[in-house]
């Protein structure tokens, strides 16, 4: 059960995370350049995104479980420690919060200067923007989607999850008829982080033949040691990039 609790709300949360990003693409060209060759390109990248849940997933499953899960958890455990590392350094001050709502005029601006290539009666750039954008921000919920599902036999909840993040999203997106800068985004993707990495360690440590005490509840204690970590990094990295100011500079 808590297995279950935690992939569901990991997906989710990642889930949600990429279809913000997603969404505020194809507002943008949708917006400015018109809905019809936007939705096609979305419809396009959905159409090769489940193609590749319904092709990788089965095989995955072909593989011995400990195997798996030894390869999974190093692939999780590296993709959780980059999105970990970023929200680490977001939070203290090292690097830009990101600001869906200038990422929406950028891309509106970068819409409304590309130039007009219509064949077939469909706008060429509107539907390349839209596909790319879906393509390459779904890629990352597909993998979290095979990962989880796959190792846990669990696909058609990680499944659920993402398709839930993903409706979730565009029903405030149409809503709110804008892009979403009011979700707390870095927030959850230093949450999204913390999730991946403690699920890279557990798994790749069961794949590697260790036995966690308490089983699955393990995850919990993983993950309350990484967000210690994590908030003593914050806290360090604060105090460091304040002492380099110089005098008056933060006031």
């Amino acid at each position: 059960m808590t297995h279950d609790i935690f992939l569901f709300l990991t997906t989710f949360l990642a889930s949600g995370v990429e279809a913000v990003e997603a969404l505020t693409i194809v507002l943008a060209v949708g917006v400015v350049r018109g809905w019809r060759s936007t939705l096609i390109g979305v419809g396009a990248a959905a159409l090769v995104l489940a193609v590749i849940v319904a092709v990788l997933g089965p095989a995955l499953a072909l593989i011995p479980i400990g195997t798996l899960r030894l390869v999974v958890g190093a692939l999780l455990l590296v993709f959780g420690l980059q999105w970990l590392r970023k929200a680490i350094l977001r939070s203290s001050g090292y690097k830009a919060l990101h600001d869906e709502s200038a990422a929406f005029k950028e891309d509106q601006e970068a819409a409304a200067s590309a130039s007009t290539v219509e064949r077939a009666g469909m706008d060429w750039y509107s539907f390349t923007i839209a596909f790319k954008g879906v393509l390459l921000e779904g890629l990352e919920v597909v993998f979290i989607v095979i990962t989880f599902g796959a190792t846990q036999g669990r696909l058609p909840l990680a499944a659920a999850a993402a398709v839930a993040a993903v409706l979730v999203v565009v029903g405030i997106g149409l809503a709110v008829r804008g892009p979403l800068e009011r979700v707390p985004e870095n927030t959850i993707k230093f949450a999204v982080g913390l999730l991946l990495t403690s699920f890279g360690i557990f798994w790749g440590g069961e794949g590697a033949g260790v036995e966690w005490p308490g089983s699955d509840l393990a995850i919990l204690a993983i993950l309350a040691f990484l967000s210690a970590v994590s908030a003593l990094l914050v806290w360090q990295l604060r105090r460091q990039r304040h002492a380099a100011l110089p005098a008056g500079a933060g006031a």
